[in-house]
């Protein structure tokens, strides 16, 4: 038996917490990133006694489109996967379920699902610091749950996770970052972006029509050159701060 995680985490906020579950499955794993757009995921094939973590954020209440189309090219062979949905504290509304039903499509076993709560990739001051300790204990646990249970021969059934269908219609986030004058072009941003919306030959620019605002450029230019606007993160913090005002809790399925 082999662990993977395969995992979309511009930010790193959803690998902390794939981290943790794989930790409490109780061996070394081997990552899939998702956000790599040159890896030719066609290739990528498991086997029925492997078991994967599949780990993405909920983006405006749905799996990023590019991950799903990436996740889509693998083989599950039914390998049983745990589907993990990670979130900035305001809600994941069709996530999980879309991802359960990509992964199921795609050939794998679902047979645990959870809810993870992560610092907000946009507006920090939403979860911030999380997962936190309690967090860790709580993820932790359930792996390990989790695993005691796959040595016994069980978890075979899919679990059944809120969602609705047809899925909530997402349009983007109308922030995009931008790059600052700064820039020395050194093509970070554009090697790491997970959809190729900066040109490698202008660095400094951003195609809006691929961006998703994963923040992914932001996180790993070296001279933090590239940032959003002020003034429509406060207008979006101002939107959200109802919703996101009390700690949510991680949720917790399996079959």
């Amino acid at each position: 038996m082999k662990i993977y995680e395969i995992i979309f985490s511009p930010t790193g906020g959803t690998k902390k917490v794939a981290d943790i579950i794989s930790a409490g499955v109780g061996a070394d794993s081997i990552c899939i990133d998702l956000t790599d757009k040159d890896f030719d995921f066609a290739s990528v094939a498991f086997g029925e006694e492997d078991v994967c973590i599949a780990a993405l954020p909920s983006y405006g209440g749905r799996i990023p489109r590019i991950a799903g189309e990436r996740l889509k090219q693998m083989k599950g062979n039914r390998a049983r996967v745990i589907s993990v949905t990670v979130y900035g504290n305001r809600a994941y509304d069709d996530t999980m379920l879309e991802l359960q039903d990509v992964l199921s499509e795609a050939g794998f076993c679902p047979v645990a699902a959870i809810a993870a709560v992560a610092e907000h990739s946009i507006m920090h001051q939403f979860a911030a610091g999380r997962p936190d300790a309690e967090d860790r204990k709580e993820l932790a646990g359930f792996a390990d749950r989790i695993r005691r249970e796959i040595q016994a021969g069980g978890l075979r059934n899919v679990p059944a996770v809120p969602g609705n269908r047809p899925y909530r219609t997402y349009g983007g986030v109308p922030m995009k970052p931008r790059s600052g004058r700064s820039c020395t072009k050194c093509k970070v941003c554009a090697a790491k972006c997970p959809v190729g919306a900066i040109p490698a030959d202008m660095p400094m620019s951003t195609d809006h029509d691929r961006c998703i605002t994963c923040m992914r450029c932001i996180k790993v230019c070296p001279q933090k050159n590239r940032s959003v606007s002020k003034v429509l993160v406060a207008a979006g913090a101002q939107k959200l701060k109802k919703a996101c005002k009390d700690r949510k809790k991680n949720e917790l399925f399996w079959g």
